[in-house]
């Protein structure tokens, strides 16, 4: 026997209104689920049994077509004036122009930073000729250091030295175009141009008050009367192919190339205003470091050829130099 209570419904009325989820015309008013059933629930009849004691009706309702949006189902909106809208071509104006003019300020401060290191600190130097092989090749970009002899110390023998060779290895200053001038200095300054021409790189042998005589009876140099060995020469080369007896003066410096049979040094301007001895004002800096190419970045070497040379004599050498040939082998 069916025990079931049987759901009673009552038939739609003439103004019922159409159903809002199917959206037909036809359906009860309202309709009894049973508990939990994902229908829909209507006012309780007397009567029915078809629930559980104290179960609640499950109510489901769809918004009608003509009320208003909830809060949390409206679209978003936003109050406020609008925000402006950035032209493109005004915004490439505003960051491309700086862009380019930041790169050219940046440029010329890099490049104004060069020129005054290399002018008061460390200046580069391209090698031009095969006169110091094999300490210096063609090519190498050297760093002279412009504060070697700034406080004080002067050239010792044995260095390297930049310097200006006017008025002992070129007469006078040679003339050209101002503006030519000035950018090949500019290049030069910053070792992308060869130096100029009255500017020399050398290995100081004497400095003031030394004798220096090339060559004795077994065809070395001498300094103050004591063998020099160089072994800084070009494999071959002899000490000197001219001789020469000579006391530099105070102040001067005698000063010969490593490659000695190619190389144009105090040797070649003995008959020359000054002799061929550098003036030390005119010296430029030492060379320290090779900076250039990479393969050969390194310090320039030093050397121990003259730790035994003594000092000259306090009231200078009892003889004057010999003339040239006298007491030597070329």
């Amino acid at each position: 026997m069916d025990t079931e209570a049987q759901h009673t419904e009552r038939g739609p009325s003439p103004d019922a209104e159409p159903d809002r989820v199917s959206g037909t015309g036809e359906g009860p008013r309202s309709a009894r689920v049973s508990g939990g059933s994902g229908g829909f629930a209507g006012p309780e009849l007397p009567g029915a049994s078809g629930t559980s004691e104290g179960a609640e009706p499950f109510e489901r309702s769809e918004p009608s077509e003509h009320s208003e949006p909830s809060e949390r189902s409206r679209p978003f909106e936003h109050s406020g004036d609008p925000e402006p809208v950035e032209d493109p071509e005004s915004a490439e104006a505003s960051d491309g122009a700086p862009s380019w003019r930041r790169t050219v300020l940046v440029g010329g401060a890099c490049v104004v930073f060069l020129l005054l290191l290399s002018h008061f600190v460390a200046q580069p130097f391209l090698i031009p000729s095969r006169s110091m092989e094999p300490t210096l090749r063609v090519d190498d970009r050297i760093l002279v250091n412009k504060l070697a002899y700034r406080f004080g110390d002067e050239p010792r023998r044995g260095d390297v030295v930049v310097f200006d060779g006017t008025g002992s290895f070129v007469r006078e200053e040679p003339e050209g175009d101002p503006v030519t001038g000035l950018l090949r200095d500019g290049a030069a300054a910053l070792g992308l141009a060869e130096p100029a021409e009255t500017d020399f790189v050398k290995r100081v042998v004497g400095t003031g008050g030394d004798r220096v005589v090339c060559c004795d009876e077994d065809g070395r140099l001498t300094v103050n009367g004591t063998v020099v060995v160089e072994r800084y020469l070009t494999p071959g080369d002899q000490p000197s192919s001219v001789p020469f007896d000579i006391v530099v003066p105070p102040d001067r410096l005698w000063v010969m190339g490593d490659h000695r049979s190619q190389s144009s040094d105090s040797r070649d301007h003995l008959g020359s205003p000054g002799g061929g001895m550098v003036p030390v004002d005119k010296v430029v800096g030492r060379a320290d470091w090779i900076a250039w190419p990479f393969g050969r970045w390194s310090g320039v070497a030093g050397t121990d050829a003259f730790d035994a040379v003594p000092a000259p004599p306090a009231g200078g050498h009892p003889t004057g130099p010999a003339a040239p040939g006298t007491g030597s082998r070329g």
